[in-house]
C-alpha cells in the first residue's frame, strides 16, 4: 500500500469519528484562552493541558492524541516526537482541508511552540497519530506517551480516553 493510501485510510479513521465532520482548527491561540479541562504537566516553560484521546473500535489500526500546550517562556519550543508502548508508530501530524479535501501530512519537522502562545492539538487540526495499535482505547482508561520537545526535553503523559467521537477533554 503506498503512502497516500495509508494516510488516506488513517484519515478516513480520525474523520469517522469526528460528530459533524469538525474541520481544521485554528492551532495557535493567545496564552489567555481558555484551556482543556484536566491534569497540567509542566515540563520546563511549558504547560500541557487536557490530554486525551478517543475509545477505538476493537479493529480499528489508528488513533489520535490530543492537548494544549502554552509556552510561557520567552523562547519558542518544538514537540519533535512522541511514543507510546500502544502503537507500533507515533508520529505528529496534521489534518487540513484543501478544498473539498481533507489532508493529513506528517510534521516531520515537529510543531512549533511560539513564546507566550497556546497551540492546541484538537481533532480536525495537529494531533499525535497512533499507527499499528497494540490494543483498543477504551473509554474510561488512560493512554500513555512520552513527548520530546527541543528545549524542555523529554515528559511521560497519560491521555485520558473519551468516548468515540469527543471533542474536548472536559473532565
Amino acid at each position: 500500500m503506498t503512502n497516500k493510501l495509508v494516510i488516506a485510510a488513517l484519515a478516513a479513521t480520525l474523520l469517522a469519528a469526528i460528530p459533524g465532520l469538525a474541520v481544521a482548527q485554528s492551532t495557535a491561540a493567545p496564552a489567555a484562552q481558555a484551556m482543556p479541562a484536566g491534569p497540567v504537566v509542566t515540563v520546563g516553560d511549558l504547560s500541557l493541558t487536557g490530554p486525551f484521546t478517543r475509545a477505538t473500535l476493537p479493529s480499528a489500526m489508528a488513533g489520535g492524541g490530543f492537548l494544549a500546550i502554552t509556552n510561557n517562556g520567552a523562547e519558542a519550543d518544538r514537540l519533535v516526537a512522541a511514543a507510546s508502548p500502544v502503537a507500533k508508530m507515533v508520529q505528529l501530524h496534521e489534518m487540513t482541508m484543501e478544498g473539498d479535501q481533507m489532508k493529513m501530512a506528517q510534521k516531520e519537522d515537529g510543531i512549533e511552540i511560539p513564546a507566550g502562545e497556546t497551540v492546541m492539538l484538537a481533532p480536525g487540526g495537529l494531533h499525535i497519530m497512533f499507527m499499528g495499535l497494540n490494543t483498543q482505547f477504551v473509554e474510561g482508561e488512560t493512554v500513555p506517551v512520552t513527548l520530546t520537545f527541543e528545549k524542555a526535553g523529554t515528559v511521560e503523559i497519560d491521555l485520558q480516553v473519551l468516548a468515540m467521537g469527543a471533542d474536548s477533554a472536559s473532565y
